[in-house]
């Protein structure tokens, strides 16, 4: 696995993440609040900083250093 997350992409996916995981925890008995929990994907592939769908298409937002 080589990373293919990188800079802004990877803060924006945390971001993102971290802000669904708070809704689920702030409005956790409605009705479709289970989808906050989709948050987790989003942090991991920030965290990972690897996302399989880049892989599959071919995308890389990391800059390679040499």
């Amino acid at each position: 696995m080589t990373r293919n997350v990188g800079g802004l992409d990877r803060v924006a996916r945390i971001v993102l993440g971290l802000a669904l995981l708070a809704g689920y925890a702030f409005n956790s008995d409605g009705a479709y609040s289970w989808l906050y929990l989709l948050g987790i994907v989003p942090l991991a592939t920030g965290v990972i900083g690897w996302c399989p769908p880049y892989s599959l298409f071919g995308i890389n937002t990391c800059s390679i250093r040499k």
